[in-house]
Formats: structure tokens, C-alpha cells, sequence
């Protein structure tokens, strides 16, 4: 093995991991330097100031920001297989300003002044991320066109002027503008468009890059990853894991979709599926038909969510619902690949874009994103024990995780600052309601969606049980 700045890279792909990556990512496939090791798994037992489970973005970005608020803090992140192995090397890569929790839910909460706040900060928080990236020549394909959303159908459209009204009221006028037909088609040239929206508000990466230079960052910096070492139960000050017993006054658990392998956390965040694909490379005069010169992030209204992106060399990575909440919050590399979803993922693309009829897609993924029961993100730590966490990014968390992360080191380290006032800042979400409750109630709700599409299609008319749904989580 070689050697540069302290970290070991290893001429075997993926030595850490019971799942094969290579077949799981897009992302992970497009990796084609020696992969970092670092501290290779845990054995025995240690003590440091800051202990975080879980090697995702979460865990990551409070390891970055606790390390630059204070250098003299010993800091380990332990992860059960690799770092990026979950939703952070899996994700559609939209660096976005999206929050869970809608406005009129965190003005209830709080304030109307702090659900502005808390929209503000999530704008500011898009570039914060790219001037980090750019302040250590970190390149992860980093694309700042926002996002476009098509509206497809008159009922389609009557969202996206709601949409718009909605930011208006609110005092964001800018941030969310409409589109017509023709505008939309400037930006994504799809079928059946009668209108859309358009927010400066997004950026489009590779996120496994940025997972892999950050830790790598992270750990010529002293921080310590030990990967392929399970944590099997967290308690104030204690982290017990397969290989040795961690020892941390502060303890943050950085887990989303596989929070529910730890002890008493199995209600916590219920672990949803989502599922992509990819194309092949595309010509110059297949974009030039399809649009997204700026590589604008893109998806439309109808109620089940897609979501696309251009990548740097000219794929399309498109993904979306449809899979179903799997009993008793079950998690298996199986539930990664799903024909029937990941079929109708490549026909709606086509359906999108006619062009790509006859093209190949090179690659089929997924993984499970964490969502709590009201769905509300939350970035919680109390002083008092040491134990902290962030999480319930419902599918948004390349951003959203990177404040939790920088919210965390705020908090960890006594650090005032406008983060650790705002709304989402110690919110308790309830628990999901016992099996077979949860399974029951959440496939209800994906089958609500699925269906109130092809009503709306056949109709012409909304479906009342999609916006009850809407309502019943704060959107």
C-alpha cells in the first residue's frame, strides 16, 4: 500500500461493506482512485472527546465543523461498513434549500420570523457548501442551476402557481418564480408542459466525491474513522460497538435511515425507500432536444416524487418513489434493487424526454432515507448527557445535513450563533406508531400517491386523498 498525508489507499475497491458498492451507485462506479481506508476497523477499546456513529454526510460535516471550532478536540467516527455506504453515496445529488417541514408547520412551531430564518439559512447554506468545497480545491461536480419543476397537466400547473403565491406570501418572492410554457421548455424541453417553476436555489454534485474528499480532508486533519465496525448500542459518555467500547463525553448519532438498529430507536425514523437509475453517457444532440444547459436539477407535480439531475459527463441520474415501507422497519441490501419501481422509473424518464427512447441505462440503486413522524428534520443535543443527533432529512439531506453538521459543532462546542436558535434546533418529533400500525399506515400513504396520479390523469380532477395526505405532513 501507498501512502499520501496520512491516509492508507488501498489498491482493492471495496474492502469494507457486505454489500458489493460497485453495483449499488452510480456514484460509486465513477470512483476511479484508490479508495481511502483510514483507521480500518476498531479493535479495542478508546477514549476521545467527540464520538459520532454513523459515516454519512451527518456525521462528516460535525466532525469538519467541531474540528475547525476547536483543533485540540480527539475525535472518532464510527461507521458499520464504509463511509458514503448509505443514503450519501446513494443520493440524487441536489444540494437544495428543500426543508421537510413547510412554512405554515414551522410557524406553528415557532415563529413566522423563525420560519423565515429557517428558510433563509437553508438558501445561504447551498453556497456555504460550494465555498467550502472550493476553499480546498475540492472537485464534486459542482453545478449551481437550481431547479426546475414542470407542470404537466392544468392541475399540475394550478400547483405551481400556488407554489409561487405561497413564497410571495411569504416574503420570497425570488425565490421561486413562475414559468411558462414556453420559459419551461427553454430550461427542460418535456412533453405535455403547460407551464412550471424555477428556483436559483439548488446545486447539482456527485456526492460520493464529496463524501470521499472530506473524510479524506477529515483525517489529515487527526480525525479518526473506523470503518466496518457496527455500533451496537448508544448511552451517555459510552458507544458499544462489535469491536471495542468508544468512550466520549460527547456522543452524536449520525444515522438517519439506519437509525433503527440501535436500541429503543426502532420508532424513531422510519426507513423509506427511494430508488434510481441511470443512462448512458448522452450525445451533444440528445441534450441539445432535452435542455438543462445548467445542469438545473429537474422533477415535476405530479404527487409521487421524481427527481432528476444532469450529471458532469452527461448522464441523466433520475430517481423517485414507489417502493414499499418494509415490515418492522426492515433493511437488506435485497430491498436496494426493485424491477417493478426501477421499470417504471425508465419509462416515466422516457416518457419525460421521447429522445431517450431506445437508450440504455447502465445502472439501477437505491437505499433507505430516514423520515420521523411528523416529518420535520431535527437537530438535537443536550449539554447535559452529551448526546446529540440529526436527522429525518426525508430525502433532503445533502443539504440539510450539512447544517445539521455545522449546527452540531456549534452546539458541541458552546460556539454562539444564529444556527442553534432556529426551529429545528431540539424538536421532538413523536414516534411512529407500532407494527403492524407503521407498516400498514406508511404503504396506505405511497399507495395514496401512486394512485392520486393516475386519477388526476384519468379525470382531470385533484385528488382529495393526496391533498389530506399532504396536509396530514405539513406540506
Amino acid at each position: 500500500m501507498s501512502s499520501s498525508r496520512g491516509v492508507l489507499l488501498s489498491p482493492i475497491t471495496w474492502p469494507i461493506g457486505r454489500v458489493n458498492a460497485m453495483n449499488t451507485s452510480l456514484w460509486y462506479s465513477e470512483i476511479t482512485a484508490p479508495r481511502p481506508v483510514f483507521n480500518g476497523t476498531l479493535h479495542g477499546d478508546l477514549t476521545v472527546d467527540l464520538a459520532i456513529v454513523g459515516g454519512g454526510f451527518t456525521g462528516l460535516w460535525t466532525a469538519y465543523y467541531a474540528n475547525k471550532l476547536d483543533p485540540t478536540l480527539k475525535i472518532a467516527i464510527i461507521e458499520s461498513e464504509f463511509v458514503g455506504f448509505g443514503a450519501s453515496g446513494r443520493n440524487g445529488g441536489w444540494v437544495s434549500a428543500l426543508f421537510p417541514a413547510h412554512f405554515t408547520s414551522l410557524a406553528r412551531a415557532s415563529s413566522r420570523d423563525a420560519a423565515r430564518r429557517m428558510h433563509q439559512v437553508m438558501v445561504a447554506n447551498i453556497s456555504d457548501i460550494g465555498q467550502v468545497a472550493n476553499s480546498h480545491n475540492w472537485d464534486i461536480d459542482w453545478a449551481h442551476g437550481g431547479t426546475v419543476v414542470a407542470a404537466r397537466s392544468s392541475l399540475q400547473n394550478d400547483r405551481a402557481l400556488a407554489d409561487v403565491k405561497e413564497f410571495a406570501d411569504w416574503g420570497f418572492p425570488h425565490d421561486l418564480t413562475y414559468l411558462t410554457a414556453e420559459q419551461t421548455r427553454e430550461r427542460i424541453n418535456s412533453t405535455d408542459v403547460v407551464g412550471g417553476t424555477f428556483t436559483p436555489h439548488c446545486a447539482a454534485i456527485d456526492p460520493y466525491k464529496l463524501v470521499s474528499q472530506l473524510s479524506t480532508y477529515l483525517h489529515s486533519r487527526g480525525v479518526s474513522i473506523f470503518e466496518g465496525t457496527p455500533a451496537l448500542r448508544i448511552d451517555p459518555g459510552v458507544v458499544k460497538t462489535t469491536e471495542g467500547v468508544v468512550r466520549a463525553p460527547n456522543v452524536i448519532r449520525a444515522t438517519e435511515g439506519y437509525t433503527k438498529t440501535l436500541p429503543r430507536q426502532k420508532r424513531s425514523i422510519a426507513p423509506v425507500y427511494s430508488l434510481m437509475v441511470a443512462t448512458q453517457r448522452l450525445s451533444s444532440s440528445v441534450w441539445e432536444e432535452i435542455g438543462l444547459r445548467e445542469r438545473e436539477t429537474f422533477s415535476d407535480y405530479r404527487n409521487l416524487i421524481i427527481y432528476g439531475q444532469r450529471t458532469a459527463d452527461d448522464r441523466i441520474a433520475f430517481g423517485g418513489r414507489g417502493a414499499p415501507y418494509h415490515f418492522n422497519s426492515k433493511i437488506s441490501p435485497v430491498q436496494d434493487m426493485n424491477p417493478r419501481v426501477h421499470n417504471d422509473l425508465r419509462a416515466t424518464l422516457v416518457e419525460l424526454f421521447p429522445v431517450l427512447k431506445g437508450i440504455e441505462f447502465t445502472h439501477a440503486w437505491g437505499g433507505p432515507l430516514g423520515v420521523a413522524r411528523d416529518w420535520w428534520a431535527s437537530c438535537n443535543f443536550d449539554p447535559k448527557t452529551g448526546l446529540g443527533s440529526s436527522g429525518g432529512y426525508v430525502g433532503d439531506g445533502v443539504g440539510t445535513a450539512h447544517l445539521g453538521g455545522k449546527t452540531l459543532g456549534h452546539l458541541i462546542t458552546g460556539t454562539e450563533s444564529e444556527l442553534t436558535t432556529l426551529p429545528w434546533v431540539n424538536h421532538e418529533s413523536r414516534k411512529w406508531e407500532p407494527e403492524p400500525l407503521r407498516w400498514i399506515g406508511t404503504n396506505l400513504g405511497l399507495q395514496v400517491m401512486q394512485r392520486a396520479d393516475s386519477y388526476e390523469e384519468k379525470t382531470g380532477k385533484n385528488s382529495r386523498s393526496a391533498a389530506y395526505m399532504n396536509r396530514m405532513i405539513g406540506h
